[in-house]
């Protein structure tokens, strides 16, 4: 089937998304790791990326663990430095894909109030033609619902979807459903199969 829209992630796809790299530089990759083993920070995040109040949820989870309260709690008040920078050639293909006049549509966990500090700090994430986050579905991928959600609200036969993504359970999640997908390694891979896709032109790829 034809493609006929194109479907993106957000964290290490458009925008970068390493807050191990922002705890290593505080506390030592070895110190690191036993924080995140202990604190479950990862997990905590999963909860405000379905939905959940982002400084309730931070503050909730400092009071869990008081020995690492203060690392906790710059989740919250640090978290602009947490993602970032840009992927600026994925950004260029994604604004090459809308020239072209092809929809390109958002799908990622992010709660709604994190998703507004980074939007506003990297206007592209405005340019979608349509924004499915999991702070507003109250779901994250890759359970089915949050797919069903886009298949739901933009009426594009699954099929005709091409999904990019740095996790491969989220792409497999994609493709049961009958989604096209590419595991995003770098914005080259990605640029090659919008081109072997004929979205984009070599040119308009570079």
């Amino acid at each position: 089937m034809a493609i006929e829209a194109v479907v993106f992630d957000i964290g290490r796809v458009l925008v970068d998304w390493n807050p191990e790299g922002f705890y290593d530089a505080r506390l030592g990759r070895e110190t690191r790791e036993r924080f995140f083993a202990e604190t479950g920070v990862t997990a905590m995040n999963e909860d405000i990326d379905r939905g959940e109040p982002f400084r309730e949820t931070v503050l909730a989870h400092a009071a869990k663990h008081p020995d690492w309260a203060g690392e906790i709690m710059l989740w919250h008040d640090r978290w602009g430095e947490l993602i970032g920078p840009d992927l600026p050639h994925t950004g260029r293909l994604l604004r090459a894909l809308r020239a072209r006049g092809i929809p390109v549509f958002a799908l990622s966990n992010v709660g709604v109030e994190t998703y507004g500090i980074v939007a506003k700090r990297y206007p592209l994430l405005a340019e979608f033609d349509q924004l499915f986050l999991s702070g507003a579905l109250k779901v994250n991928k890759p359970e089915p619902r949050i797919y069903a959600a886009l298949e739901d609200g933009t009426g594009v036969a699954p099929g005709a979807l091409l999904f990019t993504d740095d996790r491969a359970d989220n792409i497999d999640a994609a493709a049961a459903r009958g989604w096209q997908t590419h595991l995003f390694v770098d914005p080259e891979g990605l640029a090659a199969r919008l081109v072997a896709e004929g979205l984009l032109t070599e040119r308009e790829a570079a």
